[in-house]
């Protein structure tokens, strides 16, 4: 399994300013993420290249709830701090994983049934740090809130 998301990482950090371009293109268009409409290309790819570029990291940490907690929570300060809403920052992580499995998917990263397989691991693996990081996100907006 390790060679399939070893894989997987390696297009996802390799091509993460082509990733990150694509996404900021999405999220600067999208009707329910206005406040990034009006960022200006380089710095919106700037905050998926971010990720992208550090998801093995965060990945294969030996304590992944440390690195998705100090990455998320930098999102979260990020974000708030330019006046994106709560609701929108989180429809961007959506996005963001989204474009990622998309390009991956484009690049046939899936080919056989047993990568099938492997893949379907690797995606709930990158789901549940999605979805921690967006509990976090929240949190941390409720934090700065007060």
């Amino acid at each position: 399994m390790r060679a399939f998301e070893d894989k997987l990482i390696n297009v996802t950090e390799q091509h993460a300013e082509e990733i990150s371009s694509q996404w900021s293109k999405a999220v600067r268009s999208n009707p329910r993420t206005p406040s990034y409409h009006s960022i200006m290309q380089d710095q919106c790819v700037l905050h998926a290249m971010d990720f992208y570029k550090n998801l093995g990291r965060i990945y294969f940490s030996e304590k992944p709830y440390t690195e998705i907690s100090d990455y998320f929570t930098k999102y979260a300060e990020e974000r708030h701090k330019e006046g994106i809403p709560l609701h929108e920052a989180i429809y961007a992580l959506i996005m963001m994983r989204r474009h990622m499995w998309i390009y991956a998917d484009f690049q046939a990263v899936v080919l056989t049934g047993l990568d099938q397989q492997k893949a379907v691991g690797s995606i709930n693996k990158t789901i549940r740090i999605f979805d921690h990081g967006i509990y976090i996100v929240i949190k941390r907006y409720e934090d700065l809130g007060k």
